[in-house]
Formats: structure tokens, sequence, C-alpha cells
């Protein structure tokens, strides 16, 4: 399969490109897109055969259900079978946005695109090319992140190039994500609702409009692979370099005695301003006083550990709440809950 590059970064100047984008999408093909979180992998959430295109091009397990993009909040009610006024209130405070919803699916979605799960993930993205290019098509569109399945997710398009061409038919290139991580999950088929994925909407953010709303214990436990979940990002290793990720929680100071003490080869993964303390290879994710630096950086940085030729990278996390919990989140994942804590 020959993969099209296609640069749209203006609405207007690029209209050409997002038509052609839009007419393969139409078709029943696959297009890498740029949102605000990740490069999602898109195709017609209405087409079974499609559905099962993502699958194959990712090597995705096909009981991992893909998230539904629309580009309106009035595109949500065919489908699902109830809309409870929760999502009204959700809808109205956090879309267009990084926030998943989970609600009972209609007969219009495939169960290819639920992952076999009578539930579907809906999501209306914020980035302005992702919104005009499922208006153009006049489909929702299915779109896990554009990367093979477990790899650490795409934040450019350069991301989707390394992992996809020849698998997809075109990868639009609309700049990079702004938040870097994917979107948090919200299920509002389980009392009370619940956190299957954390993000950049917060818990603590969600409690504005659910008070009820809570974590779910998987977010940060690790649960078998026969185990059926609602949300993707919850089973399988996720988010992971070739190399092996130790995570290692502590102060700096007990991070530098651990590292003193290892006498194997290793890479280190640590907050800016760091790299100084260490005579090893040092790839830094972002500011230890600002997570939201760090989900913006984090995916490129575990992608840098393979272009590092990196066996093992010993990774210095912190305590952070809100969408600290993200970052934690996916490297707990990254790593194959492999933590050390000092």
């Amino acid at each position: 399969m020959q993969t099209k590059l296609l640069k749209i970064t203006d609405i207007t100047r690029d209209s050409a490109a997002l038509d052609e984008a839009a007419a393969l999408l139409r078709a029943g093909k696959l297009v890498a897109i740029p949102t605000e979180t990740v490069y999602g992998l898109a195709a017609n959430a209405l087409d079974p055969a499609a559905a099962k295109a993502i699958y194959a091009a990712k090597g995705r397990p096909s009981d991992n259900p893909l998230i539904v993009h629309v580009s309106s909040p009035k595109e949500v009610a065919p489908l699902v079978r109830v809309l409870p006024a929760a999502f009204e209130r959700l809808a109205e405070r956090f879309w267009p946005g990084p926030m998943t919803v989970i609600l009972p699916k209609s007969d219009r979605v495939p169960r290819e695109t639920s992952g076999g799960l009578d539930t579907v993930a809906v999501r209306m993205p914020a980035h302005p090319v992702a919104r005009e290019l499922i208006r153009r098509a006049g489909v929702p569109l299915a779109a896990p992140s554009a990367n093979l399945s477990g790899s650490p997710s795409p934040t450019c398009a350069r991301h989707c190039v390394d992992d996809l061409t020849g698998r997809v038919d075109a990868i639009v290139d609309g700049g990079a994500c702004d938040v870097g991580v994917e979107s948090t999950v919200l299920t509002l088929c389980t009392d009370p609702p619940r956190v299957l994925r954390p993000g950049a909407v917060t818990l603590e953010m969600l409690r504005e409009v659910l008070p009820d709303a809570e974590y779910d214990p998987g977010v940060f436990e690790h649960l078998p692979d026969d185990r059926k979940v609602a949300s993707p990002g919850m089973k399988y290793r996720h988010y992971s370099p070739k190399a092996r990720v130790v995570l290692v929680r502590g102060s700096l100071g007990q991070f530098k005695r651990f590292i003193a003490a290892q006498k194997h080869a290793f890479g280190i993964l640590c907050f800016e301003g760091e790299e100084g303390q260490f005579t090893q290879k040092c790839i830094t994710y972002g500011a230890e006083s600002d997570p939201a630096s760090q989900a913006h950086r984090l995916f490129d940085a575990l992608r840098e550990v393979d272009r590092d030729g990196l066996a093992l990278v010993y990774t210095r996390v912190s305590d952070d709440e809100g969408i600290g919990q993200a970052v934690y989140n996916r490297l707990l994942r990254a790593a194959g809950f492999d933590e050390v804590l000092l």
C-alpha cells in the first residue's frame, strides 16, 4: 500500500487536501489525523470493514474498543441508546476537548468498532483539522492512536510515518499535538461514574460537574489480558518502547543514590534540569513542577529511547495530581508495572 502525506495547517488554504482526506474516509480507507491529544488512525466508525482494517493496520487486539469521534454533540444521539442529563452537562463543559464519554451503544455502531461491547466511547476533538475532516467526511470517525499497537503514541506526523507507512492510505500532517497524552475516558454506565483512563480533563475537573466521579481501580492496577474492559489503555502493554522501562519513585537525591548503585548499562529518563547530575545518557520529559509539560513531551521521549538504541531506562517519577496522574498511568503501562519505590 502506498501512503500519501497531506499537509494541512489552515482549513481554508488547504481545503483541497481536506477534501482528499475526507473522500478517502468516506470510501472506507485509513487516514492518520491530528487531534489535540495524539494522532488518531481514523476510519468510518459505522463501517465494520473499516473498523477491522484499523485493528489490522495497528496489530491491535480486536477486543480493545475504538473511540468514535464526532464534530458536534448533536452527532452523538444516533450512536447511543440513551443520552443522560450528565452527558449534556459534561459536553457543555468539556467539549470540544480531551474527554471521552462511554454510553450504551445503539445498533448503528457495529460491534467491530465497540470491541464486541454493548457500549460506545464518544469524543468531540478540539483540533480544528480533526473536526473539519469529520464534517466533510459526513460520518463519525473511529480513531485510536495512529501507531503500532503497544508502542508509544504518536504526537506528530513523523511518528505516524515511522509506524504506519505502507499500512495506511494517508497521513495528515497537522503539526504537533498540544496535549500529548490520550483523552480522559469516563463511563456513565456505572454508578458512580468512573474514570477508566486519566487525561487532561482531570478527576478534579470532572467532579465540578459530577461530584461522585471516581477512578476505576484498573487505572493504576495491572489487569489480566482476558478481562473485558470498556476503555482502551486499560489492559495489554501500552505506550512501550522496545527498551525495558523501570520506574523509580523518590526524590532526586534518592534517585541519584539508586543510579550510583547500578553497575550495568542503562539510560535515564528524568525531568528537565536534572540531566547534568548523571554521566549516563539522559532523556528529559518535561519539568517536575509542570505535569502538563511532562504530558506534552512523554511519548516523544519514549520514542527517543529507541532512537538512541537503549536497552534499559530508569525513569524518575513524582507524585503529581491532575494531569500528572495521566503521565503516571502511561508510564506504569510502558513499564509493565515494573516500579521501584525508594
